[in-house]
């Protein structure tokens, strides 16, 4: 197939249509992958089973369930077609009541998604970064970039509790901490959000926390403010002004996009409700340390029993089960 000898007179739209490309080239692969697998497994079980070898017919089985697995998890992939899924996504983590316990557990759940991200191959940005006083993060928000981050990380809003033996308590006693998850979509010049300047409040400050040599030199951090929503966006990783309001803006049109979602879905009055307070009955997850060790979602009963592994960003079992079950909702 020949290539468009105007595709890249626009550079960023060429980039979107070769990142689709190699996302179908991607796909096709992995369906003659399974197609091949399981021929070959099954002339080979005829083959074991005629030479009645056990041995080598259960290795079979488990590397045909194997790719029943796998295959399971691509469909899952496939079922990613909301309007945005395939977009790339802010996600933001911000600190609950308790200080120094909520702001520490917001930087393990912040190691978490970087890590989760790092591990699928996308790229992470810092956008806005609140140390805590004494320790971890107040709050941050960072940038997802790559096919799908969106649809896999959507259903993470919420708020997310942990039990542990605070490691900030002489007395070792046991700690509930709890922070929220906010994610939303980077939006694209196909979607049309239109922000006038006289709806907003632009200021500027001094950055504060990581973010290189500039910090608490210049003015260069920006905070937008959306007036009749309230909604706030504000970015502080990069020296200059000007690319950081740019990047306030995509940020403001993201957040306005999924506003105007919610508000539009049946169930938003609930979903706005269980982010209305960061504490006690409101969390999706629990990740429990002490007494015992688990990883719970409140919503679709999946668990883990190695909190260790899902804190090193292995979250897949609890993105699938709960996009499954948006998907089954979905269509009932």
């Amino acid at each position: 197939m020949s290539e468009d000898p105007t595709l890249w007179d626009n550079p960023t739209n060429a980039q979107d249509v070769m990142r689709e490309r190699q996302a179908l080239e991607d796909s096709f692969k992995q369906i003659v992958q399974f197609e091949t697998s399981i021929s070959d497994g099954v002339e080979m079980i005829e083959l074991a089973e005629m030479e009645d070898d056990q041995a080598m017919i259960a290795e079979i089985e488990a590397g045909l369930d194997n790719t029943k697995k796998l295959a399971e998890k691509a469909q899952l992939s496939t079922l990613l077609s909301g309007e945005v899924d395939a977009n790339s996504t802010y996600l933001e983590i911000h600190a609950g009541a308790g200080g120094t316990e909520s702001c520490d557990w917001a930087s393990m759940l912040f190691r978490m998604y970087v890590r989760w991200a790092e591990k699928r191959g996308y790229k992470v940005d810092t956008i806005e970064y609140q140390a805590g006083d004494e320790a971890g993060i107040k709050s941050v928000t960072i940038h997802i970039q790559g096919l799908n981050a969106h649809g896999w990380l959507k259903t993470e809003s919420g708020v997310h509790r942990l039990v542990r033996i605070s490691p900030f308590d002489s007395n070792a006693k046991r700690h509930t901490s709890f922070s929220s998850v906010w994610v939303y979509p980077e939006i694209d010049d196909t979607i049309d959000i239109d922000v006038a300047d006289k709806d907003v409040r632009i200021d500027t400050y001094r950055a504060s926390g990581a973010g290189g040599q500039h910090v608490n030199k210049t003015d260069s951090a920006v905070r937008i403010t959306h007036l009749e929503t309230n909604i706030v966006v504000q970015c502080q990783n990069d020296r200059s002004q000007h690319k950081n309001r740019a990047t306030a803006w995509n940020m403001l049109r993201a957040r306005l996009y999924e506003h105007e979602m919610k508000i539009r879905e049946a169930d938003a009055a609930e979903e706005n409700a269980s982010k209305s307070e960061i504490g006690w009955g409101h969390q999706i997850r629990s990740y429990v340390l002490q007494p015992y060790q688990m990883v719970k979602d409140a919503r679709t009963q999946v668990e883990s029993s190695n909190p260790s592994a899902v804190l090193d960003g292995d979250i897949d079992l609890f993105l699938e089960a709960s996009l499954a079950s948006k998907i089954s909702k979905d269509n009932d």
